[in-house]
């Protein structure tokens, strides 16, 4: 077979699992061609979620070579030319033994011993493990944190739990099981923020240009100015792929850059990508506090307080590294372009805090006070 030919199957078989999933054709476009030398071959655990399926298709458009490990258990047709390896990451990685590869990218891991009993089987037969962590592991949200910031720990370390409280200790302690078996010269830790775009199950940042899109008025958190963090999931899929390439070392948190982007801006951008107009209600952190609606507003966090710090993460070194941040405006597209794709029972189950009650009964509290 031809190198065009084969070309051309490829292309129309990694087009073919975009459209599996509705996402939007354009999400392959990425900002900047990166050929490799040679080809890669690069296992990646987990791979079918909403991440993964990202940096699958960056790999296979550069013209790697990917096997997937996983359970089987979420969009198994997503990837049908590609090897799955099936396995459990808590009792089962017989199906890694006695194989090799150049890269491995794990962004499935969250219980420590699962990190460690992996990082410790593959150490010896891959040459660079890529983990993907979160800026959820440091220390102290009261500060902006560089990568070389005091993490966060957890008293009991056979913790295998994850909620609110240890994700971010045990994804730190996921970190330092990776770097132990496998060795820092070997190892890249990325540490995203929220990230968002086309694929989107957590419906944070979704959530508002899809309120936008319903009109009328809209409650929006703190202030014009009150700044947000995030990072496109195409443009986290760019930057990991190019690690794994340049065999890039080190920790990296990958963020738009320190009060690059506000609420206002994100007003802005969702009006204009819906067609929509809305009156915006802007409530105060002190308001937001005495309702407990805190948890209503998503990828908000006050401006003082032990979780101010949360919105400045330095991203200093990805950006040295790297990391390019897409225009917002296009991520808003894009996600709203794959919204459109979605099936009424998905939209209707969307993880929004912020329901009409609630934002009735809040926008009338507002009111009453004077707002």
């Amino acid at each position: 077979m031809s190198n065009n030919r084969r070309e051309f199957l490829k292309a129309g078989l990694i087009g073919g699992a975009v459209a599996a999933t509705g996402l939007p054709t354009l999400a392959l476009a990425g900002h900047h061609e990166k050929k490799p030398a040679k080809s890669l071959e690069i296992l990646v655990l987990g791979g079918t979620g909403f991440i993964g399926p990202h940096m699958v298709r960056e790999a296979l458009r550069r013209g790697h070579n990917v096997t997937l490990f996983n359970r089987g258990r979420t969009n198994n047709a997503l990837f049908p030319d590609l090897e799955t390896i099936k396995g459990d990451r808590a009792d089962n990685l017989k199906g890694l033994e006695g194989r090799s590869w150049d890269v491995v990218i794990d962004n499935s891991g969250y219980v420590p011993r699962h990190v460690e009993n992996s990082a410790r089987l593959l150490s010896d037969n891959v040459s660079h493990y890529l983990f993907i962590s979160s800026v959820s592991v440091y220390a102290d949200f009261n500060r902006v944190n560089a990568e070389d910031a005091p993490l966060a720990t957890i008293e009991d370390e056979t913790v295998e739990e994850v909620t609110g409280e240890t994700y971010g200790a045990l994804k730190a302690l996921c970190e330092k099981r990776t770097l132990t078996e496998v060795g820092e010269d070997r190892v890249t830790v990325v540490r995203p923020t929220y990230i968002c775009g086309p694929g989107d199950h957590t419906d944070r940042f979704t959530y508002y240009p899809v309120r936008t899109q319903k009109g009328g008025e809209m409650l929006w958190p703190g202030s014009p100015s009150h700044e947000i963090q995030i990072v496109d999931v195409r443009d986290l899929a760019n930057f990991v792929v190019d690690c794994v390439q340049k065999r890039t070392q080190g920790i990296f948190n990958a963020v738009t850059p320190i009060g690059a982007y506000t609420f206002a801006d994100l007003l802005e951008d969702s009006q204009a990508v819906t067609a929509t107009t809305v009156d915006p209600v802007w409530v105060d952190d002190a308001f937001i506090a005495a309702n407990e609606a805190r948890d209503a507003f998503p990828i908000y966090f006050p401006r003082e307080g032990e979780d101010a710090g949360r919105l400045a993460f330095s991203g200093e070194a990805a950006f040295a590294a790297g990391l390019h941040n897409r225009p917002p405006r296009e991520t808003v597209r894009d996600l709203m372009t794959w919204w459109a794709t979605l099936s009424d029972e998905r939209i209707e189950s969307a993880r929004f805090r912020m329901t009409p009650e609630r934002e009735a009964t809040l926008l009338e509290a507002w009111k009453a006070r004077g707002g």
